[in-house]
């Protein structure tokens, strides 16, 4: 059975226009290292289309972009650090287009004030693979019983029912 290991790629940036592309190839690098190839497309446009609308909107440039796959979603998310870029403001139209992109997506924001947009994508089912293979329990009747204790008479095979040392007969 195949299985998948679980991957985790991080990489912070600060967003111009020419590195927007960078990014979007990196990102599109590690996806297909991880034999991810049918989901470079969604995931590296959705992208691009968050650092842009950073690069447009944002005051602070500087970006963090992770990546999870756990053997079925491939879950990627960007921070930015701007404390006034108001997601259902500035982003709207770009987030828009990520849902229609993605099979999930959303929005929290963190105790240091910035805010993480994710997006999550679901593996071709010929691509989805479990994590770790499971290993069948056993059943009740298939539990071997630990042997009762026999007396040593039986096991020697002495006709007397005692055992005899082998050690002196070996003399």
């Amino acid at each position: 059975m195949k299985t998948a290991v679980p991957r985790y790629y991080h990489l912070d940036v600060e967003v111009s226009p020419e590195r927007v592309e960078q990014v979007s190839r990196i990102l599109a690098a590690h996806l297909r290292f991880w034999d991810l190839e049918t989901l470079v497309q969604p995931v590296c446009h959705s992208a691009e289309l968050l650092l842009h609308a950073i690069e447009e909107h944002a005051t602070d440039k500087n970006t963090s972009i992770e990546m999870w796959w756990n053997g079925q979603h491939l879950i990627s998310a960007v921070a930015e650090n701007d404390r006034e870029l108001r997601p259902d403001r500035e982003l709207r139209p770009c987030l828009t287009r990520i849902a229609a992109l993605s099979d999930g997506w959303g929005c929290c924001s963190t105790d240091t004030g910035s805010t993480v947009i994710w997006f999550t994508q679901r593996a071709p089912v010929d691509q989805s693979v479990p994590l770790v293979p499971t290993a069948p329990e056993p059943a009740l009747r298939e539990v071997l019983q630990v042997p009762r204790e026999m007396p040593v008479a039986a096991l020697a095979g002495s006709p007397g029912g005692e055992a005899s040392d082998t050690r002196e007969d070996a003399r």
